[in-house]
This record gives C-alpha cells, structure tokens and sequence, in this order.
C-alpha cells in the first residue's frame, strides 16, 4: 500500500488532490512554501464541472456559503455598452449540469478547502516549507526544504503553480513567451458602484485588442475586475506587482464610461504579464507527478485553468486509489484521462484570445454581426458544454498502454 504522498503547493489544485486523497484512506503531507495561508489574486469561476468535484468532496455547501451564484453571463461592446446574453446561469446551470457555476474569492476557497483538509489531518499542511530539492531511491521520495528538513514519501505531486520548482528539477522548467498581452486586476467593493455595475451576473466587455472581465464575489459584496490588453513593455509575470490607476485608464482611452467608473473605483491596480507555455504530453518522471498550471497553465480567456487543476487533483486521487502499488500504471491512467482534455483548454484559452479582441469589434455595426456570429446559443455549446457537462468522478482512468519504463531504481 502507498503510504505518505508528498504534495509541493497549498494552492486550489493541491488542496484537492489532498482531500480527495485524505478520503480515500492516504496520508498526506502539504509542503506550502508560504509562511501563512492568504489571500493572492482575486476571483475565480467556478462552473458546474469544477463544482460537481466540491460537491464529491462534501465542501460545496461551504464554499456556496462565501461565494456568489450569478444570474447569468452578458457580452458588452466596449464602445456603446449595448449588451448581449451569454449564458443563463443560476438555476439554469444546475438544471442542465446538475451543479452551480460559482464566482468565489480565491482566498475564500483555499480557506474552505485547506480547513476540510485539516479537518481530515490536522498536520498535513506544513507551512513555510519550500522545496529546494528532491530525490528518488528505489520506492522512495525525499524532498528537501529550504531550512534542511528532508521530507520522504512513496509519491511526490507537484502542485506548485506556474512557476513549478518540482517541474524545474525533474521536467525542466519549460520555455515562457510573452503572448502580447498583459492585466489588470482588482475588487471593487460593491457599495461603491452604481447599482446597474453591481448586478449578479458575469460581464465580459469585448473590443478591439482589449477586453474587460467582471463578476461578483462574496455573495455580491466585492465585484472582480480584469482588465486585459495587447501592449509591449510589460512582461512580469507576477499578480502582486502593482500599478496606477492612471496607467490603467490609458489603456483603456475611449472605453465606455462603466468601464472607467470600474477602474476609478479599484482601490489597488495589480498588473501581470500573460506569458505562454507549450503543453507537454508527459506528466510524470517515476514517482513525481504534475497538476494544474505545474503542467498545464493555460491564458484566463476560458475561466478553467483552476477548475483544471481541481478535476486533475480528484482524478490523481482516483488513479492512486484504483492502483496503490503501481504508480507506473496510476499515472499512465491520470494521464490518459487528463491530458488531452487539459492541452485542448489550453488551445480554446488561447483562440478566446482572438475572439473577445478581434478587429471586427471596433465598429458598433460590425460589432453586432460579429457577436451574432461569435456569441449565438450553437458557437457558446461548442466551446463550452464539452467543458461543464465533464465527469471527473466517472470518466474513465484505465489505459491499455504500458508503462514505458520502470518507476524503480532511480537514485
């Protein structure tokens, strides 16, 4: 039997690869190299196929407690303002899907993920822990901290995010480009806004290489706001770099008026650069695994990349239930049940790039036909119901492939 999984990162995806773990039996220890547990970024959707994987793991009615459940999703022209629906959500979304679509501050959800986890073990999140190292020797992991304790297990996951030092050292850290685009980000309290911006629904304002993203969190209380652009000269790819309001307002010269009563009323203007990274094929190197941006980090144009890594880090828990003395083969099944769903929403991200900024936006005539076409009930199911309507707890984790190599005697 697989005795202590090693998970690098307390962030969304390994906090539900640890409970969905801890439920199945396994001991967990959470290397999280933060000194505490805080709020970093802003929003996060959640829609049905993410929240059916909370519901499996008896922390839905918790996060719904401290998230918003929008009424529906609008297109906007940046121009005018006139306004298109996109989705019904709501009741709508629970009664094609079977679950909610949720918009939640991405604080709230690791406290309610990391508080079921800790209910489960107490001590499993070790806090201020980060990984310098690590090493294979036949059936075991050890990995080393920055302060010289050596952590060992059977399994190692690296759910470190982006910048992954467990993909660094054993995948190598993967080639970034700058995509030509970088954010904007910030809350906005809702008492601040006029009733008409404080609405519960999602908005995506859309114009020529630019858009706006905004929705409720906090049971409407906070407003999220995302501000996109095409530019040159900003390429740090860090959500806690701060900017002005004046450089944002620029960016956005000639944009309808809500969007600047938007920007006027953020009180701290965060800016990160949009860099791109190839998808790659293979997840695992003998007893270390990836999920989440470590292995998958995708542009924020399809709102998936943490319900991504929340179906990978059930569906890891799965393979390693279904196969505790094979990792070789537990691994060979979360990739073949991962991989090409995750790399084809890395794809559909970066062509929502070119929908939402096309050029065809800039005229309000053009713009209408445009959205017709981009935006009607047949193009919003292809893009997106092969995405919510997703099982996690039932799709297939079997493989007829075998493993290409053994996971023993490295060291």
């Amino acid at each position: 039997m697989t005795d202590k999984i090693i998970i690098v990162g307390a962030g969304i995806g390994g906090l539900t690869a640890a409970l969905a773990l801890l439920q199945r039996g396994f001991e967990v220890t959470i290397c999280e190299q933060a000194s505490e547990l805080r709020e970093v970024g802003a929003g996060v959707q959640l829609s049905p196929n993410g929240t059916r994987v909370f519901a499996s793991l008896g922390v839905l009615e918790a996060l719904r407690a401290v998230a918003s459940e929008p009424a529906a999703k609008e297109i906007r022209l940046w121009s005018t303002g006139e306004t298109w629906p996109l989705f019904d959500l709501g009741a709508s979304a629970v009664a094609e899907y079977g679950f909610p679509y949720l918009m939640a501050h991405r604080g709230d959800l690791q406290l309610v993920l990391a508080q079921a986890v800790r209910r489960a073990s107490p001590d499993a999140i070790q806090l201020g822990a980060r990984l310098v190292d690590l090493a294979e020797a036949r059936d075991r992991v050890t990995v080393t901290l920055a302060d010289g304790r050596q952590v060992a297990g059977s399994l190692v996951i690296g759910a470190d995010g982006v910048h992954s030092q467990v993909r660094a050292l054993r995948f190598g850290a993967g080639q970034a480009s700058f995509t030509g685009c970088s954010a904007w980000r910030g809350v906005v309290p809702a008492e601040r806004l006029p009733a008409r911006l404080a609405r519960q629904v999602g908005v995506n304002w859309v114009g020529p290489g630019h858009h706006v993203v905004t929705y409720p969190l906090r049971r409407g209380a906070l407003i999220n706001v995302v501000c996109v652009v095409e530019s040159t000269g900003w390429e740090t790819e860090s959500w806690t770099t701060r900017g002005s309001r004046e450089e944002c307002a620029a960016d956005f010269a000639g944009w309808h008026p809500d969007v600047h009563t938007l920007i006027d009323k953020i009180d701290v203007h965060y800016r990160w650069a949009l860099l791109s990274r190839a998808p790659i094929e293979r997840w695992h190197d003998g007893r270390v695994v990836l999920l989440g941006d470590a292995c998958h980090p995708m542009l924020p144009f399809m709102a998936q990349g943490a319900v991504m890594a929340i179906e990978d880090g059930l569906v890891l828990a799965r393979c390693i239930e279904a196969h505790p003395d094979d990792p070789a083969r537990a691994f060979a099944g979360y990739e073949a049940a991962r991989v090409v769903r995750a790399n084809r929403c890395v794809r559909a991200a970066d062509r929502n790039r070119q929908i939402f900024h096309d050029g065809r936006l800039a005229e309000p005539a053009d713009a209408a036909h445009y959205v017709a076409t981009q935006w009607n009930e047949t193009a919003v199911r292809e893009r997106y119901d092969w995405l919510f309507a997703h099982d996690a707890l039932t799709c297939s984790i079997e493989t007829t492939d075998q493993p290409q190599r053994s996971i023993a005697g490295r060291g």
